[in-house]
């Protein structure tokens, strides 16, 4: 009975076990672990693959060995270039000049420009040495231009032809055009300075209505209105009208031949004023004025002015002839032909080079021009007889 109550009792704890760790896997706690004989915790395995990542479920994640750099030797140093004893870094500039050649090539009847010729139609001479003929184009662009008048009490005659030939220019100008309105007696005066504004124009002229002084000193003027011109850049054209007497200028001639020479870039245009005047005897301003032979020479300087920068001069005699002179003037500067060439003579000795342009035909010789007629047609070729050549600085 005692055995009965024994095993009994032991069959009960045993099912008290059962249940309990059934609850226990049920609830996701893992069972009991014995752990290990000696006492110590084992821990986990934190060591990562080579690859990197986590080793296992959990735990720290492994970042990858960077592979060793293979010993790489420096590159060598550049090599040092000592100059000798006394002698200091050197450096070549050089400067190869290049001229550009304004031509206008004008029929002598009807003062009409000539279109259509070619590079080859065109020969430079420079020193009587042919050049070689770099780049040619042909330019119709707006216009920089001075309008130097002179404005003198001298005689009536003359203030009405400047006038005429001052408002028959400005009637031609385009909107593009910038144009400085200038006169001189004793003086020079700025009008108007550069301006695409017409109606500035037209005022300038409208104010010439009552001279000042008697003096003519157009020297001085055609100087001043040089140097103000030198430092735009660009090609620009002064257009002259006056009777080409001068008076009292502080500046002679040859210093005017010299500026003219020495300035680039600048066309004359010459327009004398007081022809009709003179044929008829009207021209003297007093016992002590210009004579016959003082006007002839004026008209010398003023062809000589437009000659020497490839410009034109015009000595009409009616007022009638004013529109046609200026529609050439017009027609000239803005048709031309640009020509590039190196010169062969390479010195920069600041001399003077003389410049001869010819035509010629396909065969090499002299170009002979026809009308629809096959009568002949002489042409004028309008371009500057030289230029100064640079002076080297030492």
């Amino acid at each position: 009975m005692k055995l009965d109550r024994e095993k009994l009792f032991v069959a009960a704890v045993a099912l008290l076990l059962a249940v309990a760790t059934g609850d226990k896997l049920a609830k996701g706690q893992a069972p009991t672990t014995t752990p290990p004989a000696n006492g110590q915790q084992q821990e986990p395995d934190q060591s990562g693959p080579d690859s990197g990542g986590p080793g296992a479920d959990n735990g720290a994640i492994a970042i990858p060995k960077k592979g060793e750099k293979a010993d790489v030797p420096p590159p060598p140093p550049e090599p040092k270039v000592k100059n000798p004893a006394g002698l200091t870094n050197f450096s070549l500039r050089v400067d190869v000049p290049e001229v550009t050649l304004d031509v206008g090539v004008i029929l002598q009847k009807t003062h009409e420009f000539v279109p259509n010729l070619q590079a080859a139609n065109f020969r430079v001479y420079e020193d009587g040495i042919p050049q070689k003929v770099n780049g040619f184009q042909r330019t119709k662009a707006p216009i920089t231009a001075v309008l130097l008048c002179e404005f003198a009490s001298t005689n009536y005659w003359f203030v009405y032809d400047m006038r005429n030939a001052a408002y028959a220019f400005a009637q031609q100008l385009q909107p593009d055009d910038y144009i400085a309105v200038v006169t001189y007696d004793l003086k020079t005066q700025i009008l108007t300075d550069f301006t695409q504004d017409k109606r500035l124009v037209y005022q300038s002229l409208n104010m010439l209505t009552i001279p000042g002084f008697k003096e003519t000193d157009m020297f001085d003027a055609v100087y001043s209105t040089l140097d103000r011109l030198s430092r735009i850049e660009g090609r620009k054209y002064v257009v002259l009208i006056g009777s080409g007497y001068d008076s009292f200028s502080k500046i002679n001639l040859d210093k005017v031949l010299a500026k003219i020479k020495a300035t680039p870039n600048v066309t004359i245009f010459s327009v004398g004023t007081g022809q009709a005047a003179r044929i008829t005897g009207n021209a003297r301003t007093g016992m002590f004025g210009p004579k016959e032979i003082d006007y002839l020479q004026a008209d010398n300087q003023m062809s000589t002015f437009a000659r020497m920068t490839g410009g034109q001069s015009f000595f009409p005699r009616f007022a009638g002839e004013m529109p046609d002179i200026f529609h050439s003037i017009n027609d000239s500067i803005r048709n031309q032909y640009v020509l590039n060439y190196t010169p062969t003579n390479a010195k920069q000795d600041g001399s003077y080079r003389k410049i001869r342009v010819e035509l010629v035909d396909n065969e090499g010789q002299p170009l002979k021009m026809q009308d629809e007629k096959h009568h002949p047609l002489k042409y004028d070729i309008i371009a500057r007889d030289g230029y100064k050549a640079k002076q080297q600085v030492d």
